[in-house]
């Protein structure tokens, strides 16, 4: 069986889901969360870093079950990072780089300008 690429939303997807996931193991070890998880350090490495961006749904159940999260928790939390990011995977407030822009005005015929 050949395997698609993941496409740029789905590796951004699986970075943030990493990200979640290490920034609550807090200060226990990798290799505590893992064999707690069942499962090795390096996979959860992987996971934590983005590596591994689509990782089985048994897999994150696991996790999450180590470090105390609930399943319905985790995915509010992606789900809440999704629509506060932009395609860039930048937050969409306050990024400096892009001002405000108020509502466009519809464009203009070169016949209506005098």
């Amino acid at each position: 069986m050949v395997r698609l690429p993941l496409s740029p939303a789905e590796l951004e997807r699986g970075e943030r889901l990493g990200a979640l996931l290490r920034g609550a193991r807090g200060t226990r070890s990798m290799v505590e969360v893992a064999a707690a998880a069942a499962i090795s350090p390096e996979t959860l490495r992987k996971i934590e870093t983005g590596r591994i961006a689509t990782p089985s749904f048994s897999t994150i159940a696991a996790i999450a079950s180590a470090l105390g999260l609930s399943l319905d928790g985790l995915w509010a939390s992606l789900a809440a990072q999704a629509r506060t990011a932009s395609p860039d995977g930048r937050p969409a407030q306050g990024r400096g780089d892009q001002p405000s822009k108020g509502p466009s005005e519809p464009a203009r015929s070169p016949s209506s300008c005098s």
